[in-house]
């Protein structure tokens, strides 16, 4: 693939971080647009998105440097450089989770209602941002010899080069694109507030925890070297999410 974009001197662009600014620009874009229904302002949602933004950013990379802190012990430097690639969505979502929280609390505003405006956003967001990580080589696959199988040569590539591997990468492109459609239907149909956001983290996170056991960069271990970390908190926040569905759901049904 094509981890470096373009290149003028020292000067470069690497595409993984195009594609992260891409995928921003998406996400805040639907949401703005989500929002106007709601009778939301744009600039609430810029601000809203700017406080997601950093903390995502920070969450996310702390928890990949965590999980290979192995990797940086020799160059501490290299932990900053996130142009070059490692996110883990956990990381970012957890602390953007609280983050927002926080945001939403002194803005004084509905925090279910507004969790389902973003979610959509979010999702549309997160497919295009995946595009970053095709280019850059990262959240590569195990090898196979499937049809689809990609096969990775730059030599600033973050994947094994010259072997073919599961396209991981496109895989998590489908499926937050398809959660994206999801999300839709739910919203024109949703029963209470929270729904759509609910239903965004047990999506997510129960195809995440799939896409894993086709990951083959080092994962974390989580349970007796079976279950990796990302796989591990994917299957725990579906399962709590689909609990919360469920009490929400048999609590309006019990109400008529």
């Amino acid at each position: 693939m094509y981890p470096i974009l373009l290149e003028i001197g020292s000067l470069k662009l690497y595409t993984y971080g195009l594609f992260l600014a891409l995928g921003f620009i998406t996400a805040i874009w639907f949401t703005k647009r989500n929002a106007r229904f709601y009778g939301i302002s744009d600039q609430t949602i810029s601000d809203l998105f700017f406080t997601i933004l950093v903390s995502a950013i920070v969450g996310a990379r702390l928890l990949y440097v965590g999980i290979n802190f192995d990797a940086y012990k020799g160059n501490i430097l290299e932990m900053f450089k996130i142009w070059n690639g490692g996110l883990v969505f956990f990381g970012g979502f957890i602390a953007a989770f609280f983050a927002a929280f926080a945001f939403l609390k002194i803005r004084k505003m509905d925090i279910w209602k507004t969790a389902d405006i973003l979610a959509p956003g979010l999702a549309l967001g997160h497919a295009v941002g995946r595009f970053g990580c095709l280019f850059a080589g990262c959240c590569y696959g195990k090898t196979c010899d499937l049809p689809i199988a990609i096969r990775f040569t730059h030599p600033e590539s973050l994947a094994p080069l010259n072997v073919l591997l599961h396209p991981t990468q496109l895989y998590m492109v489908g499926t937050n694109f398809l959660i994206f459609l999801i999300l839709l239907a739910v919203q024109k149909r949703k029963r209470f507030d929270g729904m759509v956001f609910l239903s965004y983290i047990m999506l997510y996170s129960a195809f995440r925890a799939v896409v894993e056991h086709f990951r083959g960069d080092f994962r974390g271990d989580f349970f007796f070297e079976f279950i990796s970390l990302s796989q591990g908190i994917g299957l725990v926040v579906s399962f709590v999410a689909l609990v919360f569905l469920i009490v929400k759901l048999g609590k309006r049904h019990g109400n008529h």
